[in-house]
C-alpha cells in the first residue's frame, strides 16, 4: 500500500467511525422518555386509552372521578325531569353531554355528510365591537356559538344547520411525489332567528382529547412567560406569545386552555362548555344565551343554577385527571431517527418537549411531575392558510395556540379517525404539517424538502406520541 493509499483508507476508517458515533449520539432515548406525564401516565393503547383516570389519586378523589365520569358521559335531559341532577338541557344545545363530542375523552371531527349531528364540530361566531376595536361581540341573533338543535315540545326552533365542503389543494413535495390538502368552506342553512350580521366572523372548531388537562394547568406561569418571545428578540423565526383573559376582579389571567387558549383554567374551560354546548348554567356562567325573540316565559330550567356547584367540581376534578398514555416504540431507531428530525426541522420550537409540573392547588397527583406535552401554551401566527380571522381576547385572527401533541397517535384507536387541526381538515399527520405557515413555514419547507424515508421516520415519530 502506498503512502497515499494508507493515507486516504486511515481518513475513510475516521470517517465512517465519526459517523456511527454521532448516530448513536443523536438517536438515543432518553431515560423516562416513555414516560407521558410522570407518574400520571397509563399503559394503554386501547380504545378506552383516553379515559383512565391516574394512577396517583387518592380514594377520595377516585370516588369523585367516578362520579365526575358519570356525569361527563350521561346525557343531560329536558327540565323537568325526575333525574335533578341532570336537567336543564338547553333550550339550545349542540350536544346532550360531554363525550357527544369527546367520545371516549377523545376527539371530534367535522361532519361527514350534510345534516350529520354530534361529531364534536362547532361553529364560533363574534361580530366587530364597534366602540372597541380591540374586542368582539357575539353575533346579535345567534349569540356566540351557533346552536344546531333545541328540546322539543316548548316552541323552540333550532338556530339553524351549517354544511362543511370543501375546495381540493394539490401540492408536491420536493421529491415529486404528489399530496392533496382540503381546504374547509362553512355555509350556513335554515337559520331560524334571521339573517347573521353582515359583519360576522366564523371560526370551526373540532373538541381536543383529554388527557392531561390537570397536568398542563399546574405548569409554572413563569415557565411559559419564560418562552414567550412577541417582538422575536433573539431572531429564531418564532416569537410566541400568551393569551391573556379579563376576569371579573379585572386582574389579567394566562389563557391555557381552547384552541385560542381563550380560558385560564379548566373551571372556566368546564363551565363555558356546559353553557355553550349544552345550556347548561352554573354559577360562572349564570345567564344563558337566548336567541333575539324567544319567549322565555315558559321555558322550564334545571334549577338556578342548573349544575351545581359541586358537581361542577366533580367534572373539573375528572377533566383534570385523566391520565396520557405512554409512548410507544419509543426506542425504536426509525422513531428515534424522526425525533432528530422533528428537533433539527425547529418544530420543538413551540412544541416544547419537556416541563416539570409545579404544586397543583388541588390535586397532589397532578404536582412535581416532569411531563413531556409537546406545547409551550402560546399563541402563534400559524399564517393565512389557518387564519379564521376572529379575534379571540388577545389573539388575532391568524393566531393558534399550540396544541399538545400527547395522544395524538392514538386517536386512530379511540376515535376511529385521524383528522387533525382546529378545524379536522387535515386527514393525516402529513396533511396536518402541510398546513403549518406563519412562524412555522421554514419547518413545514423542511418537511416538504425532505426525502421520503425522512418524512416516514418523522412521522413514526410523532405517532409514538
Amino acid at each position: 500500500m502506498t503512502t497515499s493509499k494508507r493515507f486516504l483508507w486511515v481518513l475513510a476508517c475516521v470517517f465512517m467511525f465519526s459517523c456511527n458515533h454521532l448516530s448513536e449520539v443523536q438517536f438515543q432515548a432518553e431515560e423516562g422518555e416513555e414516560l407521558s406525564a410522570g407518574q400520571g401516565t397509563i399503559f394503554d393503547t386501547s380504545e378506552n386509552a383516553f379515559s383512565l383516570q391516574i394512577p396517583t389519586l387518592s380514594n377520595e378523589e377516585g370516588l369523585l372521578f367516578f362520579v365526575g365520569n358519570s356525569l361527563f358521559n350521561q346525557n343531560w335531559v329536558t327540565a323537568p325531569a325526575s333525574t335533578t341532577a341532570r336537567d336543564g338541557l338547553g333550550p339550545l344545545f349542540n350536544a346532550r353531554s360531554c363525550s357527544g363530542c369527546h367520545f371516549k375523552d377523545g376527539r371530534g371531527r367535522a361532519p361527514e355528510f350534510h345534516g350529520e349531528l354530534n361529531a364534536g364540530h362547532l361553529i364560533r361566531l363574534s361580530i366587530p365591537d364597534p366602540f372597541n376595536p380591540s374586542r368582539t361581540l357575539p353575533d346579535p341573533h345567534y349569540g356566540g356559538q351557533l346552536q344546531d338543535q333545541a328540546i322539543n315540545g316548548f316552541g323552540v326552533p333550532v338556530e339553524g344547520g351549517y354544511e362543511v365542503d370543501y375546495l381540493m389543494m394539490e401540492g408536491k413535495f420536493a421529491d415529486g411525489s404528489s399530496y392533496e390538502l382540503r381546504k374547509p368552506m362553512i355555509s350556513f342553512v335554515n337559520l331560524k332567528y334571521g339573517p347573521m350580521d353582515a359583519k360576522v366572523m366564523t371560526s370551526p372548531r373540532v373538541a381536543p382529547q383529554m388527557v392531561g388537562l390537570g397536568f398542563l394547568e399546574a405548569i409554572p406561569e413563569a415557565d411559559l412567560l419564560a418562552l414567550a418571545d412577541p417582538e422575536d428578540r433573539d431572531n429564531d423565526g418564532i416569537s410566541g406569545r400568551p393569551n391573556y383573559i379579563l376576569q371579573q376582579d379585572g386582574q389579567k389571567a394566562i389563557g391555557r386552555f381552547g384552541w385560542k387558549a381563550n380560558q385560564q383554567d379548566l373551571e372556566h374551560q368546564v363551565a363555558g362548555a356546559f353553557l355553550g354546548d349544552m345550556g347548561i348554567t352554573s354559577d360562572l356562567k349564570p345567564s344563558q344565551n337566548w336567541p333575539f325573540g324567544i319567549d322565555t316565559e315558559n321555558i322550564p330550567n334545571g334549577g338556578e343554577p342548573e349544575i351545581d356547584a359541586d358537581d361542577l367540581q366533580k367534572v373539573v376534578l375528572y377533566s383534570a385527571t385523566l391520565a396520557v398514555p405512554a409512548r410507544r416504540n419509543w426506542q425504536d431507531p426509525e422513531v428515534l431517527k424522526g425525533k432528530q428530525i422533528f428537533m433539527d426541522a425547529g418544530c420543538a420550537g413551540c412544541h416544547i418537549p419537556k416541563f416539570k409540573t409545579g404544586t397543583h392547588p388541588t390535586i397532589d397527583g397532578l404536582s412535581h411531575q416532569v411531563i413531556r406535552p409537546f406545547t409551550d401554551l402560546l399563541l402563534h401566527d400559524m399564517g393565512e392558510g389557518l387564519a379564521d380571522g376572529r379575534p379571540d381576547h388577545e389573539a388575532n385572527g391568524q393566531e393558534w395556540r399550540t396544541p399538545p401533541l400527547w395522544g395524538i397517535g392514538l386517536f386512530a384507536a379511540v376515535n376511529d379517525h385521524t383528522f387533525y387541526l382546529h378545524d379536522g381538515r387535515a386527514r393525516n399527520l402529513s396533511e396536518a404539517i402541510l398546513w403549518h405557515g406563519g412562524e412555522a413555514e421554514e419547518s413545514k419547507n423542511q418537511f416538504v424538502a425532505m426525502s421520503s424515508d425522512d418524512r416516514q421516520s418523522l412521522l413514526q415519530f410523532l405517532n409514538s406520541l
